[in-house]
């Protein structure tokens, strides 16, 4: 994976310095239905999801969003809370604009050394329809185009389950448990997770894309971004943009 020599960290990175978000230990995974009724969810440790990426910043009404961290040795589990007053699924293809429909970004960089993700495995950014599979960029396996930077997708990455409250203000509780992959990840063929430990650090963005009608017209972030000519839209093939999670 790329590493920063420390001369040129200006030149390597576009994040901005803030503390790093923290994952609490849990021994027991959590059931992910969208219920997040669980023990270990208790406490608040919420981080907030208020960073402009695309688009301006929406009413409160529009959207708002926050999210919390758990993990233990088999994944990392995600609770996000986002109240969005139009949840939006127009393209039915899970591959096709799949950033122009409703979705949760997670950004995930298993040893946080950044750089290009683009076309390979050095990172992931894993988007989250609103029917739960995962897309992503990464280079194609088929013969026809093997090598060329596609959308695939990553269902067996992440497990994800979101709920919408019946009353005001219609809260979805989404949940996620995620294997962390490294750099060494081949698609279609058969990859181990990393095994998780106390005291790692990984890099870590979460997103979300506010599509109320086959357009993305607001993406918020947890962490601010640079912008690299006016463009904070980095994340999807920069990891340098991530944040640091540590695991507690």
């Amino acid at each position: 994976m790329k590493a920063c020599h420390w001369l040129a960290v200006v030149m390597c990175t576009a994040t901005v310095s803030v503390n790093a978000d923290e994952a609490l230990h849990t021994e027991a995974a959590p059931t992910i239905d969208g219920i997040a009724n669980e023990a270990l969810w208790q406490g608040d440790d919420w981080y907030p999801m208020n960073e402009v990426i695309i688009g301006d910043t929406p009413s409160a009404s529009d959207f708002t969003g926050k999210y919390k961290l758990r993990w233990n040795e088999d994944a990392l589990y995600l609770l996000a809370e986002i109240r969005d007053d139009h949840l939006s699924d127009t393209y039915a293809s899970p591959i096709e604009r799949y950033w122009d429909d409703d979705c949760l970004e997670i950004f995930i960089d298993a040893d946080g050394s950044g750089g290009d993700h683009f076309n390979n495995y050095n990172a992931f950014a894993y988007h989250l329809a609103l029917d739960n599979q995962v897309a992503d960029i990464g280079p194609s396996m088929a013969t026809e185009n093997k090598g060329e930077a596609v959308p695939q997708l990553y269902n067996d990455h992440v497990d994800s389950a979101w709920k919408r409250q019946s009353d005001a203000p219609f809260v979805v509780h989404w949940e996620t448990a995620i294997k962390v992959y490294a750099d060494d990840y081949v698609h279609g063929e058969s990859n181990t997770p990393v095994t998780l430990k106390k005291g790692m650090k990984l890099g870590f963005m979460l997103a979300y894309c506010d599509a109320d009608g086959g357009d993305r017209e607001h993406f918020m972030g947890s962490h601010p971004i640079i912008p690299i000519d006016g463009d904070k839209n980095q994340g999807y093939k920069d990891a340098s943009v991530f944040d640091v999670l540590e695991l507690k």
